[in-house]
This record gives structure tokens, sequence and C-alpha cells, in this order.
């Protein structure tokens, strides 16, 4: 699978190190409130994992499943939940993990969604913001990395369902999915 990575862009260390800042940091912010931590599976379940486990306060997980990409590089655009949660979120403190934000689109559905819901709060948490025009306004309060415009892979991300076991962020080489594309 290395073969097929054209560059790390965000190694193992510097991703255990910015994750346990983020707990940290989370960890403060809210401080005597319980929170209710919302991982948008699959790619985000890698970074969820290892954000619980530095957020020091008491927390409670739940799952989504939303597709917008299938097997391609960019977002169709086209949202559906495949998996909702599992407990109600109303009048709680709500913090969504997603693994990477590019247009925004997508986030902007499940924001609209989960605010229909009536959280007590909604707040965004993202490893990976990726330095590309947004088509929605986003209110991301944390952000692991800003990347560049570039396919990566890595760190729970995949492409066709490989890679997310990679433990590192990295840009897929154009040949490995232009095939597909064509």
């Amino acid at each position: 699978m290395d073969s097929d990575i054209r560059e790390i862009l965000v190694d193992e260390q510097q991703i255990a190190r910015r994750v346990k800042e983020l707990g940290e940091e989370i960890s403060r912010d809210y401080a005597g409130r319980p929170l209710v931590l919302v991982c948008i599976l699959r790619g985000a379940v890698v970074f969820m994992a290892d954000l619980l486990r530095a957020i020091t306060i008491p927390v409670t997980i739940d799952f989504m499943a939303i597709s917008s990409y299938g097997n391609n590089v960019r977002s169709s655009g086209v949202v559906r939940i495949l998996k909702d949660l599992d407990g109600s979120i109303e009048g709680k403190d709500v913090l969504i993990v997603e693994d990477i934000i590019d247009s925004g689109l997508t986030l902007a559905y499940l924001l609209e969604n989960l605010r229909s819901r009536r959280p007590n709060s909604l707040e965004v948490c993202v490893l990976l913001d990726k330095q590309v025009p947004r088509k929605a306004s986003l209110p991301i309060r944390y952000t692991g990395f800003t990347i560049p415009d570039a396919f990566v892979v890595g760190y729970g991300l995949d492409y066709a369902e490989k890679y997310r076991n990679l433990p590192y962020v990295g840009i897929l080489k154009p040949e490995v999915y232009s095939e597909v594309q064509s």
C-alpha cells in the first residue's frame, strides 16, 4: 500500500500530538458538561477512537454513516444517510467528529439535519480541512490539520475501501485512481 502513496502529508507522530492537543482543548471547553461525540462513519472512526482516549471528561458516543463519495475522489453532492443515530441528542452538547471537509456540502446537510433535533449545542471537530473553495459556510470549532487540495488516504480515509489502516495521511498517486475515473 505504501507504494501507492505519492507523499506523506501528516505523519503518525504529528497526528498523535495533534489529537492529544485537541482532546485537551475539548476537555477544557466542555468541563462540567456531558458531551456526545458523533462519529461520521467510516472515515472518522480511527480519529474518533484516538480522540476519545485523549478526552478526560465524561463522554458518550454515537455513530452516523453518510455517503456522498461512493468510489469517487470528489463528492457527488448527493448526501444519503446510511445509518442514523441510535439515541436522541435533544438538549445535549454534541460534537461531530469528521475525517475531512472539502466542499462542505455533506457537513452542511448534516448540521442542518442535526440542528432540527434540538441539541443544546452542536460543534464540529475535523481531522483534515482541505484548502478548497467552500460551497457552504461551516462553523468548524476544532481542526486537526489544514491540507492542500489533493486526494488523501490513511488514518481512516479510504479510496474504494482501501488504505484506511495506514498510520499516516498521504496523497494517493493519481495513477492509482485515474483508471477508475476514466
